[in-house]
């Protein structure tokens, strides 16, 4: 995968193992409502895991933490 570039990513999302948590779950909401968040001639990936990945590096994807009840 050549773009988005990792690099770009990770500055929206702190971890790669977050970034691949969110990707799969929206990835899955494509697939399941077929409802993407830009025109689809905006898109350069065809594959619903490079689509996903294109709007967390647009910042279409709100990451929201929570805090632990510690």
């Amino acid at each position: 995968m050549i773009y988005p570039s990792i690099d770009k990513l990770l500055n929206v999302v702190s971890s790669k193992y977050e970034l691949v948590h969110i990707a799969a779950k929206r990835s899955r909401q494509i697939k399941e409502t077929n409802f993407l968040q830009m025109p689809s001639q905006k898109y350069k990936s065809t594959k619903n895991i490079g689509k996903a990945l294109e709007e967390v590096a647009e910042g279409l994807i709100i990451v929201k933490h929570q805090e632990s009840g510690n």
